[in-house]
């Protein structure tokens, strides 16, 4: 009995293992990096804000609803066409919108900078109508402004019907796209200020401060260097979100789309990106320097400096880059003032470059004092 007990076990244990290949390694050699983080959404990216490099990405390009962080782009074309002071008159059409918000009444007046507070700190829906007509004669003109800025940004799987995110079929982005408006997002001083904003009031009826806003956001405060950015939910997209964080100069964006654990999923993501990148300085302005030869001077060469600081993000891993000066002649001429440009130095690692104009350090006087023969001076200029 007890060995049919023990066969029926291994036979579950053997049928187990070969049902559960979503946990199974693949087959191959190569080693797997265990450090990459697994994530819950259907769709994710990773990617430095600064230049867009990707550290991370599952199906990054597969169409997929958006929901409430369709307001990014709301935000970015209101703030591009409307004064953030400006009063708006709160129309009918903006009273009464489904799911998320801050229960605008007709005729009231608030300012474009409050609404956009409202969008992004409670997600409200009815703010994102109120802007959108202030913008535009209707939604559907409104949408052709935002669908007009993201072929701007060369968005090619990204559409708009609306600007607050409720659910339609032809309403849709990609991670990857939806990424790069969260770079434009937080390259705009009035929206990256708002996401980052914890909490926030704003007017009622002419009363000041009557409206708590509080930003649904849970990674402020609570992930160390998260700067904001969008949360997004309807039942048929699923939860989706953008957000991003900054450490030591490094600037990280995250987007998931339909996952269940989204925050678990940002915060696994973020601290693969810190965990293997770093903004590295190689050189501060006025750091880097190069003796050129000088021809008819008082002196045998003048020194030039870099005069923008060498940085680059790079993974933590990497020890070897290297250095060139370029666009240059092989020597400068007497007489030569400070500042007087001389080429670029640029810096390459990690399959990427930096560069820096370079000019000279000090100033020289011409017609030479140094006698040297024409050995020397062939030698001065190649050395």
């Amino acid at each position: 009995m007890i060995k049919k007990i023990s066969a029926f076990f291994a036979a579950a244990v053997l049928g187990f293992c070969f049902c559960a290949d979503v946990y199974a390694l693949p087959d191959t050699n190569e080693p797997v990096d265990m450090s990459v983080p697994l994530v819950s959404a259907k769709s994710a990216i990773l990617i430095n804000a600064e230049d867009g490099s990707v550290y991370y990405e599952k199906n990054p390009d597969e169409r997929l609803g958006m929901a409430s962080t369709t307001k990014l782009m709301t935000a970015l074309v209101v703030s591009e066409r409307l004064d953030p002071d400006k009063a708006v008159t709160v129309p009918k059409e903006a009273v009464g919108i489904e799911g998320s918000s801050i229960y605008l009444t007709e005729g009231e007046r608030i300012t474009v900078r409050e609404l956009l507070y409202a969008l992004l700190l409670s997600s409200a829906n009815d703010a994102a109508v109120a802007l959108a007509l202030e913008c535009a004669d209707s939604i559907e003109g409104f949408c052709a402004l935002m669908n007009e800025k993201a072929d701007k940004m060369g968005l090619v799987n990204t559409n708009f019907t609306n600007p607050h995110g409720l659910f339609d079929e032809n309403h849709y982005t990609t991670a990857r796209e939806l990424a790069t408006v969260g770079r434009h997002a937080l390259n705009n001083e009035l929206i990256a200020e708002i996401v980052a904003t914890k909490k926030a009031t704003v007017s009622h009826d002419g009363e000041a401060d009557a409206r708590l806003l509080v930003n649904h956001n849970k990674l402020l405060g609570k992930y160390d260097g998260a700067i904001g950015m969008k949360t997004g939910f309807t039942k048929k997209t699923g939860r989706t979100l953008v957000s991003a964080a900054r450490r030591d100069g490094l600037t990280l964006i995250a987007v998931t789309l339909d996952a269940p654990d989204d925050w678990r999923d940002h915060k696994a993501m973020l601290d693969y990106g810190f965990e293997h990148y770093e903004k590295r300085v190689f050189y501060k302005a006025g750091e880097y320097s190069a003796d050129i030869p000088l021809s008819d001077g008082y002196i045998r060469s003048v020194k030039v400096i870099n005069t923008l600081p060498l940085a680059l993000t790079v993974r933590k891993d990497c020890k070897d880059f290297s250095v060139r000066v370029e666009g240059y002649s092989r020597f400068l001429t007497a007489p030569v003032k400070a500042g007087e440009p001389f080429g670029q130095v640029v810096i390459t690692a990690d399959g990427k470059e930096i560069s820096s104009p370079l000019v000279v350090a000090e100033g020289a006087a011409g017609k030479t004092k140094i006698k040297r023969n024409i050995f020397q001076i062939i030698a001065d200029i190649f050395r």
